[in-house]
């Protein structure tokens, strides 16, 4: 990606290439003062995040509180605010931000970007700034409103997703579109390999959207209503993997939730997460869940429809590791027959 270079005179005709698209700057002018607040908590909004420090002016990084982190009580900082400290940025973390917004408007931003906060923003700081209030989201909005759309859009077997750079309100994720951009969905990624290309899409469409809101050429698309469907968070119900579906729908389950939250079944009443999986072209007989054959790198376990070939698990209590190094410290072949169940027994 080329870089929009701090001081860069947009007032000339120029064009930077951004890959698969070309941004053309024609008599735009950047304003060099523009004074910008960045809400985000995840990995997601780094790329955004970075955009923005290298560009424009970032007064404030808000996100998540810290959480503690099993018994031990090690506190683990949310990913943007690793980014805000290595660049000196002030970060607010409040635990409500309906209810503690004041410092937000003291630093009298021009803009607000949001990127995966994690909270309902309130309507005091969604119409302060000049320059409005914009979020970045990860689907091609009206589709997929919700905290987890790039998980349901693997998970739902999609071909097709992207990102939507939209004006926030305070119906989630109902805003205006300014910009969208969509991408392909890979048959053979996961949820981090989708997760890490959209992340970086959101920059590329964010650094591109910016000089149209400031000279005002940006359009706004009121979203269809009627194609509205959502994306919430995935449950522990959700995760969990029933073989009585088609091949096709458990193999999209597993890539969907790889490696993160990871789906999950059980094995002799240990629950097993299943981080990669294959699907197979052989032919087996059994009932769903049962495994029906094992060579020396995978487990081939029944479906509705067919079997799907594990390749990457997590057994309770031990770590993650290949099927074939699994298979090497047990006698595999003890497996055969036995059921994966979705209740712990």
């Amino acid at each position: 990606m080329a870089t929009y270079r701090k001081g860069q005179d947009f007032s000339k005709n120029e064009e930077i290439n951004l890959g698969d698209y070309t941004i053309s700057f024609d008599n735009i002018r950047r304003e060099e003062n523009l004074r910008i607040i960045f809400m985000g908590t995840p990995s997601f909004a780094i790329p955004a995040l970075k955009g923005l420090i290298e560009n424009y002016e970032v007064v404030m990084v808000v996100c998540q509180p810290d959480r503690k982190k099993n018994r031990h009580g090690e506190v683990i900082y949310p990913e943007v605010k690793k980014v805000a400290l290595e660049y000196e940025i002030p970060i607010y973390q409040p635990e409500s931000i309906k209810d503690n917004y004041e410092k937000i408007l003291d630093c009298k931003p021009d803009m607000i970007v949001t990127c995966a906060y994690g909270q309902f923003i309130p309507k005091e700081i969604i119409n302060y700034p000049k320059y409005g209030c914009i979020n970045i989201h990860g689907s091609l909005l009206p589709k997929y409103r919700g905290g987890a759309p790039i998980h349901w859009a693997m998970m739902n077997g999609d071909k097709e997703t992207g990102i939507t750079i939209m004006k926030t309100t305070l119906k989630m994720d109902a805003g205006d579109i300014i910009k969208q951009k969509s991408t392909f969905i890979k048959e053979d990624e996961n949820l981090e390999t989708l997760y890490k290309r959209l992340s970086y899409l959101g920059r590329d469409l964010l650094l591109e959207t910016i000089p149209t809101i400031l000279n005002q050429t940006a359009t706004y698309t009121k979203q269809d209503e009627s194609k509205v469907t959502f994306a919430l968070n995935v449950t522990k119900e959700e995760m969990k993997i029933d073989f009585n579906k088609k091949v096709i729908e458990v193999y999209n389950q597993i890539r969907g939730l790889s490696p993160i939250p990871g789906a999950y079944t059980f094995l002799e009443g240990k629950r097993v997460k299943i981080y990669q999986a294959l699907i197979t072209d052989k032919t087996f007989k059994g009932n769903p869940g049962k495994i029906v054959n094992i060579d020396e790198e995978s487990i081939f376990v029944m479906c509705q429809d067919g079997a799907i070939k594990l390749i990457d698990i997590g057994i309770e209590g031990k770590k993650r590791c290949l099927v074939k190094d699994y298979l090497h410290g047990i006698h595999g072949k003890k497996l055969l027959g036995k059921v994966f169940n979705n209740e712990k027994e």
